[in-house]
């Protein structure tokens, strides 16, 4: 079984532990998951099923999420799991003022990940450190929002706003929630997050644990194939005998095909190095590819020129 879950994710259960599920419900050893979701978030937890395990890094970036930040207290975690800080109640704290701020977190921003969280440094989890007692300075990291819209407003001694907010990967909603609180005076941290959208899966169409186990048990469990998860990558299709050749490792030149072909109007819409799939002209998905420019070898007397190089071979997967 080869292809992709969107699961919905509940709270309580770390990204690992619903890995470990699927692998118990499914029956399968090869399950891997993209894009971490804390513990106590919910929402679209992307799962690679077989040889899919091999595609996450190739699956669109972008994410969406719904978020409660609450002001007036700050934590160790920079959510409600974690030690309280401060706690100071901020009654006078007004919808406007939080409007006011939100436009400094748009665009290409300069964010510093929670001390408590999976980013590595010296090789080791920053929460590892944290929960150690190690004084470490978490690394700036530049991340990009592209919407952050307040969808309600809840006064009150310790008010909370309703976030929805589109992002690139390795964007923290836990950082957010703490600057705008340090932005407004107040603190802030954040109550509670739902990914709505994370590499391409939206919410409305996941399955939950419960789905899943009763679909396995019907036996009517379908993932989804890897050519739609992938469909936002520009495709390439090949022929006999090219298909056969590029599966075995081979890469295909351009001067070989026809002017008729396609491919070099294709090529020109396509950057070098950048992945892009590689599909057999009966509609399988023979895996990822990419274009490079490669120079003449005297020595073996290879030519040089455009070249379509293998980068994930699935052997034929039905796409």
């Amino acid at each position: 079984m080869d292809g992709f879950l969107n699961l919905h994710k509940p709270a309580g259960l770390t990204s690992h532990d619903c890995v470990a599920r699927v692998r118990r419900l499914l029956k399968m050893k090869r399950v891997g998951h993209g894009g971490t979701l804390d513990p106590a978030a919910t929402g679209v937890l992307p799962i690679a099923l077989g040889r899919a395990t091999r595609l996450l890094q190739f699956l669109r970036q972008d994410k969406a999420y719904e978020a409660i930040a609450r002001f007036g207290l700050t934590t160790t975690t920079d959510d409600l799991e974690g030690e309280v800080l401060t706690q100071t109640p901020a009654p006078h704290l007004t919808r406007e003022q939080v409007e006011h701020w939100l436009p400094k977190f748009l665009g290409t921003i300069q964010q510093v990940p929670p001390a408590y969280s999976a980013i590595q440094v010296g090789g080791q989890r920053l929460y590892n450190l944290a929960r150690a007692g190690a004084a470490v300075e978490v690394p700036v990291r530049t991340v990009e929002v592209y919407r952050l819209e307040l969808l309600d407003w809840q006064p009150g001694d310790f008010p909370a706003a309703k976030l929805a907010i589109a992002c690139g990967a390795g964007t923290y909603i836990r950082s957010i929630a703490r600057d705008l609180g340090s932005l407004l005076d107040t603190g802030g941290t954040l109550a509670n997050l739902i990914r709505t959208q994370s590499h391409g899966f939206d919410l409305a169409d996941s399955l939950s644990l419960d789905d899943l186990a009763a679909q396995a048990e019907a036996g009517t469990f379908e993932p989804i194939p890897a050519a739609i998860a992938l469909a936002h990558l520009p495709a390439i299709t090949l022929t006999e005998p090219d298909a056969t050749r590029w599966t075995q490792g081979q890469k295909i030149g351009l001067e070989a095909r026809g002017e008729g072909s396609g491919v070099r109007e294709a090529i020109a819409l396509i950057a070098q190095n950048a992945p892009l799939r590689v599909c057999h002209a009966d509609g399988r998905l023979l895996g990822i590819g990419k274009w490079v420019e490669t120079q003449p070898d005297e020595e073996s007397g290879a030519s040089g020129g455009d070249r379509l190089v293998p980068w994930v071979v699935l052997s034929g997967q039905s796409g």
